[in-house]
Formats: C-alpha cells, structure tokens, sequence
C-alpha cells in the first residue's frame, strides 16, 4: 500500500503542532489507538498518522470503521483550521511499501530537513493624514543646507563644472561643439520653412535653447534645439492661425501695408496691417503676427512642461510605446517630405491646412507640375545627390573619420555664392531666404490672448518635446554609464520653451541625428554646447546677412536628406512584423493616421490604439489545461507541450490575464470549453433527467395497478457521466481581482458544488488572496480557506488525489 511521509515529521511534528495551538489533540490521537487496540477481538487493522499540505492525514493498510475515520479526519480538520502547517511538495516522496521506491518529486528532501511555519506579515497602518502633513513639513522647511540642495538641483551645472577636467574633456567638447555650430546654422535656416518663420528666429532657438540646457540639462551629451518634427507642429498651428487671421500663406506673396499698396521684401518687417483677432487690436504684420502665435506656443507648452514636472506627471512618457513614437515620426516625416516638395521644384501652391493635408498638397502638386522652375529642379538634383553621396560615405567610413564631414554647411555656402553671382532669383525667378537681419530684436512678452487660442495645440507639442529629450537622455546615460534625472529633464525643457520664447524663439527638443553626432565626435559634457551657441551666435551677429541669396530649394534638400532615418523605418517593417505583429499594427496605424490626418491627431490615435490592443490581450488571453511533467512536481500547457500525463479525476485550469469586468464572460466560456463541462447546463439537464424520470416511474406504477406488467421496458435514464471531479484554477498569471473577478470565483465554486465538484485554488499572489477574501470566497470566519487554497498545483493536486481517496460514507 503506498502511502506518503515526510521525514521527521510524524510524531514530532504533531507534537509541535499540539504544543502551538495548546489543544490536547495528541492526547486524544492517543487514546484514539488505545481504544481501537482494546476493543473486541475482530480484525482491526492499523492506521497510520502522516502530517501532509499542513494537516494530520490518517491512512489505512487494509480498511477502518468509517466512524473512526471520520474522528481522524475531524483532527486533521481541526489542526489545519488551528495553523498553516505545511510541508513543501518539494520534501514529500511516495514510498511503495514493500515494492520498488519510485521517486515522485524532482528534488528529494534532506533528512535534516523539517516542515516550517508561512505567516503574512502584520501591516502597519499608518494614518494617511499623517504622511501628508510629514512631506508638507519636510518639503515647506527650510535651512541653508536645503536651500543650496535645491539650488544645485535645479541648476547641475554648479555641481559637475566645478569639477570639470579641462585637459582632459576639453578638446572633445570643443570639436563637438563646433561640429555640431556648423550643422546647426544651416540645418536652423532650412527648418524656419517647417515653422512659417523667418531664418533669424531659428537661429535665436538654436543659440538660447543650448545655452539654458546647458544650465539646466543632467545628459552630458544631448544636442538641444530645433528638430524638424517640433519646428512641423509649429508650422501646422503658425499657418492654421494666419489663415483665420486673413492672412495670405503663399510664402512669395508680397505684403500689404494698410493703404492696400505693396511693399518689397526689403521691408517687410516693418510692414502694418490693422488686425482685430481674438479680442486683440494690435497693429501686426503677418510675420509679426506668425512669431507671436509661435512664441505663445511655446510659452504655454514650457509652462506645461513645468508643471508636469511640478506635480511629476512624467509617467505620462510610458503611455507612448516605442511603436507609437516611431509610427508618429516616421508619418510626419511623410507630412515634412510633403511640404518640401514644392520647393524643390519650384511651383506655388497654397500651404494646405487640416485634416488630409497630405493628400490635398500632392494633388495640387501634380495639377501645377507644368509651372516647375527649372533652375530649381536642376540645382534640387544636384543638392540631393550631393548629400545623400556624402552621407553615405560618412556612414560607411564613420570608424576612420574624427568628425563628419560638414556637407550641409558646403552645399549652403557653394549654393548661396552660385546664386549671388549668377543671379539665379532675377534672371530664372527662383525663390531665395531673403534678407536676414543681424543681432538681437527687443525681448518681447508673449501675448495672453494669444495663449488661450493655442493652449490645446501646446499640449501634445509639451508632451512630445519632452518624450524625444528624456529618450535619447535615458539612450546616452545608458551608453557612457551615468545616471540623469527624469523630473529635472522635464524643468530643463520647460525653461527651454518659457525663457526663449520672450526673445522671438519657438519651441525645442533634443534632436537624434544631431546628438548622435555630438557623441561620435568625442563630446563629453554640455560644455560643447556653449561653444555651439557661439558658432550660432557669431553667425547671428556678423554672417546672417550673407545668405540673402539661398535658394529655397536647397533648403529644402538639407530637410528631405535629414529625413533618411525616418523613412528607413518601412524598411524595418518585415522584421518588425515578425518579432511582434501587434507592435507593427500599431506602428502602421500610428503613421498613417499621422501623415493622412494631423500629427496631433495621429499621437492622439497611437495611443488610444495601442491601450486598445492591451485591454484586447486582457480580454482574451492565452487559456489551457495543464499536464504534469512525468516524474516532477510541474505542469504545463497540455496543447504546447508533448509527454504530459494527465491527472485522474482532476482538471488544471490556466487564466493568463487579471481576472476583471471586461474578460469575465471570456473566463467562463474557456474554462466551460476547454473542461467540456458548464455546470448551468448540467445541472439543468439533471434537474430535467430527474423530473422524466419521475414521470416514468408514475407512468409504471400506473400501469401496474391496473395489472399490466412492465416486463423489461423499464426506460432508464443516466445523467451525463463527468470525467473529473476536482477542478484546479492556476492563478500565477492573475496578477489582480477586482468585484467582478471574485463574484465569478464565487460563482463557479457555488456551480461545480452542485456538481460534487471541488474547485482549489493554487499560486495566489498575496493581492489576489486579500481580494478573495475581502469579497468572501473563503466564507466569514475564513474556516475553510485551507481546504481551498494552495500554494502550487502539486500541493492542491496531492490533496484533491486523497481527498478522492476518503470512503464516501465519511463526511465532516
């Protein structure tokens, strides 16, 4: 007869168990085999006391008088209501009395080994007053210690430039520095055409924005300013705000003063226009008036920025998976590409607005390609084979250069000389950047009337400037083996947006293929950013005026090259599908709905889209019945994996999800599916048995007092026969329950009762345990918890195995 045991655990065991819940249970196992040993001479056959899951088992060689049974199994009930004692499944083997030894575990207990004691820990509440009137003082005193903390937070710069290595950090900065000036000057005239703006306010962007991270940044190698995707989502609210203002948007259009005559381009920023917007009477051009719907902008998104830093609103960066931000930058780069095209061949057409602003510039594209300019095409060609040449070459021998080459700044410079002298503007029409003044205009306050007309536009641009600056601060920390902190990046940005914006300048972000750059180029702390802002600065006050004669459409070129990355991503697109289809249907979702519709509308969908696919995997996630491993104590899924054995009498179920409102149904189709068994059906199928079968007995009384005879026509009719009777739910990949969840446990355990099926419950987080019995799985006094939760499936499977074992005449 098998039977199960644990070493040193029989008697001391129980003993130890009697000594901690002070009951004489022992005394009365005692006089229990006393009492059997005395009685009359009948066979009576020994019954052996084993401590099994926790509880004293009582096991028979031959057989028992079942009201002795029940008197040990009243014992074992009472010891495990008293503690939680158990032993591992992991230190119980299974011996064949007097047959070969069969080890049913796949590790053996020690013999030195013994069972041991699992208790929660006790919580200590503490009064949630309390803790916040604690961090209010904590955070609302003050001493010089604090003070100079908060100071040096707020400002890194005090506490690393002290320190900085001059021999040592200050050649890579310096080269870095004006690698990465050089880059910034001509790459800052080109995306004042993503803006609507003049070159000069790209230029202020780039000088103040390196100069205020430099104070405020914790990345050492992080290149700060004008990004081509921020500088699109300023341009879309710059043109949307002109139009309703009455302005003309065709870039060449010349300007009107207030008598309705023309003025040229030589004095077009001195140019008046009578405007009444929003409640504002103000005396504006439309390049007045388009930098200051860009400061505003960028006012409210750094005041947002602060905020989100204020109250530690960074976790709103996690909602925006890798899959959303390069769906959304790879569909704006499509939107970019767009809007450069009329430059690069030369043809006027109206900047579209809104929605689908892809497709109408496209069409108003082909419907104007007779009016191409020549020149402009010629002169795009040659730019773009240009670049696209270099930077290829750049890439290919990256490991033997020091630094990149700085083909934007050759084209712009060999550009500008060939259309100066040979007067490409006059004699072939094409457009040119204009005058570019030198120095600093007067710092202005942003406009609050103009505030509240972009306050929504200025949230999605906050939240991205900041995503883009905390990712590659996070890449680069990574890298080089530093720390940054998330919070003082967000402040950093903010002041990037808040401070600029009173001198003309529009919003920031830190650029990828510029601080790629800056760290291939031997860049080691901000102070490479300094000597960039001096690059900018030097341009801003002596060679600005040089690049009067820079066609357009080479402008152009530097944007669409710069966009290589980005449209290289369709390229990914099959491998990215293989990895992980979701992610891909979410990236292809994300950048169609940026480049058809809006870059604001196309995040916004990104991230609704990708929150859908969660709660989708929640509400229908993986299910299975699991098989035992031969020969261990493990099980897995019986459909995944081969030469698993399956259980006699017992069904292992598997929910890979929280248990909630929204996968309820879910649950209890797959567990009704997979068991063959829903318990509703069966039971009214019985009830419908039953009720037949009453009805033919009636019949047959009937009929055999009125003295016919049956003969052997009895119809009997059987219940469908169940094939297990204790069902197990895995909970390990139940992470969390809420109302819903419990009341379905609740229910399937009232269900399969009316079946005389168990239902156990192995590996419960200690949430999901609170949960259960918060909602009253367990009953009041939690009495019968032991008996239905378990801490592995081998534990609960051993228990349902006796448990089927028991004589059905015994109950307690």
């Amino acid at each position: 007869m098998k039977r199960l045991y644990a070493d040193r655990i029989n008697k001391e065991a129980e003993q130890e168990v009697c000594r901690l819940t002070e009951n004489p249970l022992l005394r009365w196992q005692d006089d229990l085999l006393q009492r059997r040993n005395h009685s009359s001479n009948r066979p009576q056959k020994k019954t052996e006391f084993n401590l099994q899951y926790g509880v004293l088992v009582a096991s028979q060689t031959e057989s028992c008088a079942p009201e002795e049974l029940c008197y040990c199994v009243l014992i074992r009930n009472l010891l495990w209501n008293y503690h939680s004692y158990f032993v591992p499944s992991e230190q119980i083997r299974e011996i064949n009395t007097g047959r070969m030894e069969r080890p049913l575990e796949a590790t053996r207990m020690e013999k030195n080994t013994s069972c041991f004691l699992m208790e929660r820990k006790t919580r200590v509440k503490t009064s949630r007053k309390e803790i916040v009137l604690a961090k209010l003082r904590k955070s609302c005193s003050c001493s010089p210690r604090k003070l100079k903390n908060f100071v040096m937070d707020f400002l890194p710069v005090l506490r690393w430039l002290p320190k900085y290595q001059c021999k040592e950090y200050i050649w890579g900065d310096v080269m870095s520095g004006l690698v990465i000036g050089i880059i910034l000057v001509p790459q800052a005239i080109a995306y004042s055409l993503l803006a609507g703006l003049k070159p000069i306010y790209s230029l202020y962007t780039s000088f103040f924005a390196n100069i205020i991270y430099f104070l405020m940044g914790t990345s050492r190698h992080v290149s700060v300013g004008i990004f081509s995707l921020i500088s699109l989502m300023v341009g879309q609210v710059v043109d949307r705000e002109l139009i309703l203002a009455g302005f003309d948007l065709n870039d060449d259009a010349p300007p009107v003063l207030g008598d309705g005559s023309l003025q040229s381009d030589s004095q077009s920023n001195t140019t008046v226009f009578n405007l009444t917007a929003g409640g504002m009477n103000a005396e504006c051009g439309k390049e007045c008036y388009a930098i200051g719907i860009a400061t505003a902008l960028t006012f409210v998104a750094g005041i947002y920025q602060v905020l989100m830093g204020v109250f530690r609103l960074g976790f709103v960066s996690m909602y925006l998976s890798e899959s959303v931000l390069d769906g959304f930058a790879t569909g704006a780069s499509l939107t970019i590409l767009t809007a450069q095209v009329k430059y690069l061949i030369g043809i006027k057409i109206p900047r579209s607005q809104g929605h689908g602003m892809l497709v109408i510039t496209w069409f108003n594209i082909f419907r104007n390609i007779s009016q191409a300019n020549i020149c402009d095409v010629i002169t795009s060609a040659i730019c773009i084979v240009v670049l696209v040449t270099a930077k290829e070459l750049g890439d290919r021998y990256k490991h033997k250069l020091k630094f990149p080459l700085p083909t934007e700044l050759v084209v712009i410079v060999v550009a500008t000389l060939v259309s100066h002298y040979g007067n490409l503007n006059e004699v072939y029409g094409s457009s040119v950047s204009g005058a570019i003044p030198t120095g600093f205009i007067a710092p202005e306050v942003p406009r609050f009337n103009l505030m509240l007309r972009v306050a929504v536009d200025a949230l999605p641009l906050a939240v991205v400037s900041f995503v883009f600056t905390v990712s590659l601060s996070e890449m680069c920390a990574k890298k080089y083996a530093y720390t940054i902190r998330a919070n003082q990046e967000m402040f950093a940005v903010g002041f990037c947006n808040i401070i600029p914006s009173f001198f003309h300048s529009f919003a920031t972000s830190a650029a990828l293929a510029k601080t790629l750059v800056k760290t291939s180029t031997g860049c080691q702390t901000q102070v490479s950013g300094v000597i960039s802002a001096m690059v900018v600065l030097l341009v801003l006050l002596f060679l600005a005026p040089l690049f009067y004669s820079l066609q357009k459409c080479v402008l152009a070129c530097i944007i669409i090259v710069s966009l290589r990355g980005a449209l290289r991503k369709f390229r990914d697109v099959p491998a990215r599908y293989h990895a992980n289809k979701v992610d891909t249907v979410v990236w292809v979702v994300t950048m169609a709905a940026s480049a058809l519709v809006s870059t604001e509308v196309g995040l916004l969908v990104g991230i609704v889209f990708s929150m859908i696919c969660i709660i989708v995997r929640t509400q229908r996630p993986r299910t299975a019945l699991l098989g035992q491993i031969q020969d261990t104590s493990f099980y897995e899924d019986d459909l995944e994996y081969e030469n698993l054995s399956s259980i006699p009498k017992v069904k292992i179920f598997r929910f890979e999800a929280p248990l909630y409102y929204a996968n309820r149904n879910y649950f209890l189709k797959s567990l009704y599916r997979l068991t063959g068994l829903d318990p509703n059906l069966e039971a009214a199928r019985r009830k419908k048995y039953e009720k037949k079968e009453k009805q033919h007995l009636k019949k047959e009384d009937h009929t055999t007092a009125n003295g016919l005879g049956g003969g052997d026509t009895t119809l009997q009719l059987v219940p469908k026969q169940i094939d297990f009777q204790t069902l197990i739910v895995d909970c390990s990949s139940i992470s969390f329950l809420d109302t819903t969840g419990v009341n379905t446990l609740k229910e399937i355990l009232k269900d399969y009762k009316e079946l005389n099926i168990s239902v156990l419950l192995a590996c419960c987080n200690p949430a999901v345990i609170d949960s259960l019995k918060r909602g009253g799985y367990f009953g009041k006094d939690f009495g019968s918890m032991q008996e239905m939760l378990f801490y592995s499936i081998h534990n609960a499977v051993q228990f349902a195995q006796d448990f089927q074992k028991l004589p059905e005449d015994c109950s307690v």
